[in-house]
């Protein structure tokens, strides 16, 4: 994988570059965050929040961003079909075209301290993204992802105006609804990214369901009791 990598206008020999050791540390460290991703975007696979190549993912080392590539199956990525660009969209390493929705990953990156991007076509959060503007508070879970989860108005896939539509949406939050479209979560981890966006598909369900009961409406939660959850939930968990 470091022979993959891109160093054009570097200008440094071997020696210069500590008998090549920094890179080779550099290339073990891109060859497991490329397994990570890989393995995270079969998972969207596998979990039914992708159909086919739809959604993608990625994942940030230092300066390099890799990323799911357009077109092709998670189950045929290897470890040579790593794709990885720099944050201004150079190709840095490998040889596949990146994902199409490409500006959106790197316009997060960019904007936040997100370290990992995970984007679905989930069913359930998708339509939840044609009927509303902001998904309903029923359940105080959205505080994990900062609050209300805003929907971003639609444009059309992998062009700089879905992008921004898609930064507006993300303002103080972990992740957001695409109109006609589907999920878009950030976070520190690859982990993290993907549970935020199963949290999201999950209350999209849980709101779509119970919408859907004849003569009643959901009993929804207020701002100020999301606030209070998001307070207790920073010490959810083991220490």
């Amino acid at each position: 994988m470091a022979e993959q990598r891109r160093d054009a206008g570097d200008g440094r020999g071997a020696g210069e570059r500590g008998a090549g050791r920094p890179e080779e540390a550099e290339a073990e460290t891109l060859e497991r965050a490329w397994g990570d991703l890989v393995a995270t975007a079969r998972r969207t696979v596998s979990d039914g929040l992708v159909v086919g190549t739809s959604g993608n993912v990625s994942v940030r080392v230092g300066d390099t961003v890799l990323v799911t590539p357009t077109g092709v199956p998670y189950d045929r990525l290897r470890p040579e079909d790593v794709c990885g660009v720099s944050l201004d969209g150079r190709r840095v390493l490998g040889s596949l075209v990146p994902t199409s929705e490409l500006p959106m990953h790197l316009a997060v990156y960019r904007a936040t301290d997100a370290r990992a991007v995970v984007h679905t076509h989930a069913v359930h959060a998708t339509a939840v993204s044609t009927l509303v503007t902001e998904l309903p508070l029923v359940h105080y879970m959205s505080a994990a992802l900062g609050g209300p989860v805003r929907v971003a108005p639609y444009a059309t896939y992998g062009t700089a105006e879905l992008a921004e539509n898609t930064l507006r949406a993300l303002r103080d939050r972990t992740a957001c609804l695409l109109q006609n479209h589907g999920t878009l979560a950030h976070g520190a981890t690859l982990d993290q990214a993907y549970d935020r966006t199963a949290q999201l598909e999950w209350m999209c369900r849980v709101w779509l369901t119970a919408s859907s009961v004849p003569g009643l409406t959901p009993t929804l939660l207020t701002e100020d009791q999301v606030t209070r959850a998001g307070e207790r939930l920073k010490g959810y968990g083991q220490p």
